[in-house]
């Protein structure tokens, strides 16, 4: 995603705390957008958890990523979710909210995008409500590639649109994919961080 070429004001950098909420979505982003290379799968190596369940989540990836390879990386990505035809999983908010691609979930991201200033890159050529490609949004909104760096209520918003009705229940559902090595560990980590960032919105009410 890039910003649509409308500038919103510039406000302060963001903090230290909410690079760190950025980098988590872009290591789901990342993760999501397509199979790890072997530099990736390097850096996937050397994660050090914590004793958080999040932590124990990023120490399994680290573990599934020295068990595997970029070709055997690769071969479970497109089972999980290209396949022939459709993969087991699709990673589209349009289809876990309605069950088919590009419905109303589609049209409404769009309007958010387009008021934010966000826009698809000339090299994407699928629907923008890709698991990857709103988690990359939100870390954009995070940091202020967009723009202005978002305030918490917009951030919320956005997240409460867009993530919250769905996110949780695909990365759980990944975690009990049947074709899902590497990335049942990342169903785990998706999973809990969606809920860490749900149970934080709630809080500012």
């Amino acid at each position: 995603m890039i910003p649509s070429g409308e500038e919103r004001p510039l406000e302060s950098s963001p903090s230290q705390e909410e690079r760190l909420r950025a980098d988590h979505y872009r290591f789901l982003s990342r993760l999501m957008a397509g199979p790890p290379n072997e530099a990736f799968l390097q850096t996937l190596r050397t994660l050090l958890g914590d004793e958080s369940d999040l932590g124990k989540g990023l120490s399994a990836i680290a573990e599934a990523a020295r068990s595997t390879t970029a070709e055997a990386a690769s071969e479970e990505y497109h089972e999980l979710f290209i396949g022939m035809g459709r993969g087991e999983l699709v990673p589209f908010g349009s289809f876990y909210l309605t069950g088919f691609l590009n419905e109303k979930p589609l049209a409404k991201l769009r309007q958010d995008m387009m008021r934010l200033g966000i826009a698809r890159a000339d090299d994407v050529h699928e629907p923008e409500d890709h698991i990857a490609a709103v988690c990359e949004m939100m870390a954009g909104l995070i940091l202020g590639e967009f723009g202005a760096a978002a305030d918490l209520a917009e951030q919320r918003q956005f997240f409460d649109r867009h993530l919250e009705p769905w996110a949780a229940h695909f990365f759980e559902d990944l975690e009990t994919a049947k074709a899902a090595t590497l990335y049942r560990p990342v169903g785990t980590v998706g999973r809990l961080f969606m809920g860490i960032e749900a149970t934080a919105f709630s809080m500012m009410d």
